[in-house]
């Protein structure tokens, strides 16, 4: 099994994720990360260091974001691995915003 990134990653891109994991699985694109599901050992320790509970493991990501799983997987395949911190996206956002956005319908939308 793998984990995969979700829907409140677009736009804000934290790293903290990324800095944790043992195997370098996560890639930088443009507006978020992904997670290379050949990479991925299911350690877990990505899921409690994202601060806006982007990631999930594969078999519970919820249903209206299931589609993340394909994107994760060939999206990896085009942007570059990243292991460490860096600065968030100017765009982001604390989770409870996103929480809010979710609810009013106005989440960024990807792509």
């Amino acid at each position: 099994m793998t984990y995969v990134v979700t829907q409140y990653c677009v736009d804000c891109r934290y790293t903290d994720c990324a800095e944790v994991c043992p195997t370098e699985a996560f890639h930088l694109g443009p507006r978020m990360l992904y997670i290379n599901p050949e990479n991925c050992i299911d350690c877990d320790a990505c899921v409690p260091a994202c601060p806006v509970e982007a990631i999930f493991p594969e078999d519970e990501v919820p249903e209206k974001w299931a589609h993340y799983t394909q994107i994760n997987a060939d999206e990896c395949e085009s942007y570059p691995v990243i292991g460490d911190k860096i600065d968030a996206l100017p765009t982001a956002k604390p989770l409870k915003e996103l929480q809010q956005l979710e609810e009013e319908g106005e989440l960024p939308t990807y792509p």
